[in-house]
């Protein structure tokens, strides 16, 4: 029903394997968990999240007092019968889930250290494209793959959208299964290739193009290393809040960017366009870890200031167990709200 949108700039990737990006480790620890909706998901077909339309659906949920000019349909003459006082009933309609995932595929993100038979888990010594290096983009598209795998097996509809400093690959909402395909295709557009090598993060234009394409309110999970401005950042989730999605914020980061355990002096090459510098690791390590750390508590903070949930998530990390206890602590949130 649905099809990939690509730029006419962008070439059609080779066909991925679907195993690299989902590890059978990763797929076990999650089965059992449901995506399920901080905000009264709205929709119009029959599922199973909840709605805030009340109507004539199959789920009591509340008595109001009657008002002049409503239905009369909808009285509750049994409340009447004991208190003498006309109420109606309303109902929740159960609804479908929409997640939309965006996956930065900007020139940092194809930085990693560990390597790629290690991370893989399947024997796998390189990449589809041949790369030896487990990457964050890697590791992005591992966790792209499973949220939206998961979301599919529960029949909700799932778009996907590969960015850098623009919309790169997009992948329209959709429930259907050949709609798998398609994303797996879109995350093949590796940050390795030269057409997106050096190309800079640019989270602001790319949150502005989807959500010209979103009516209704989503899911948004956010991909990323996240290496932008604090403001960038800020109005992009400022955008995103006011348009009332439920956003979910994943900081990738690979080992030797939180250690920087360096010590011979070699050029540092910048990943978006920046120049390369040739420095002593060990004589600025202490600033860097300071502006490294302090970046990450920013990115953190920005997030929840806007009620998101924010999970860091390291490449030297299994995907499955952080992933799945995360699912769970907000699965247990939602359950404990109003409208869990």
């Amino acid at each position: 029903m649905s099809t990939a949108e690509q730029n006419d700039s962008v070439p059609r990737p080779p066909e991925a394997d679907a195993s690299i990006y989902l590890h059978p480790h990763t797929l076990s620890r999650l089965a059992s968990f449901e995506l399920r909706a901080k905000m009264i998901v709205e929709g119009l077909s029959s599922g199973q999240h909840r709605s805030p339309y009340q109507g004539l659906s199959v789920e009591f949920a509340q008595h109001r007092p009657y008002v002049p000019g409503d239905d009369l349909r909808h009285l509750d003459w049994k409340v009447f019968g004991r208190t003498d006082k006309l109420h109606l009933k309303q109902h929740q309609q159960e609804t479908n889930l929409d997640l939309v995932v965006l996956v930065d595929a900007s020139g940092s993100m194809n930085y990693g250290s560990r390597s790629f038979e290690d991370a893989s888990g399947e024997g796998n010594k390189a990449s589809f494209d041949g790369r030896t290096m487990w990457s964050k983009f890697d590791h992005a598209t591992a966790l792209a793959a499973a949220m939206c795998y998961i979301t599919l097996r529960q029949g909700d509809r799932v778009g996907l959208a590969v960015y850098s400093d623009e919309v790169r690959a997009l992948v329209r909402r959709s429930s259907s299964q050949s709609t798998w395909r398609q994303i797996v295709g879109a995350l093949s557009v590796h940050p390795a290739d030269p057409k997106n090598r050096g190309r800079e993060t640019h989270l602001k234009r790319t949150v502005d193009q989807v959500m010209g394409k979103l009516a209704n309110r989503c899911i948004i999970a956010a991909i990323s290393d996240f290496y932008i401005g604090a403001e960038e950042l800020r109005d992009s989730l400022a955008q995103l809040k006011h348009a009332g999605h439920d956003v979910i914020v994943f900081q990738v980061v690979d080992r030797a960017e939180e250690e920087f355990a360096f010590t011979d002096s070699a050029p540092f090459e910048g990943m978006e366009g920046e120049p390369a510098l040739r420095v002593d690791p060990r004589s600025i390590r202490r600033a860097y870890l300071d502006v490294f750390h302090a970046h990450m508590a920013t990115v953190e903070k920005l997030a929840r200031s806007f009620g998101f949930d924010y999970q860091k998530l390291s490449t030297h990390d299994w995907l499955g167990p952080p992933l799945a206890s995360f699912v769970a602590r907000r699965n247990a949130r939602i359950k404990r709200s109003k409208y869990g």
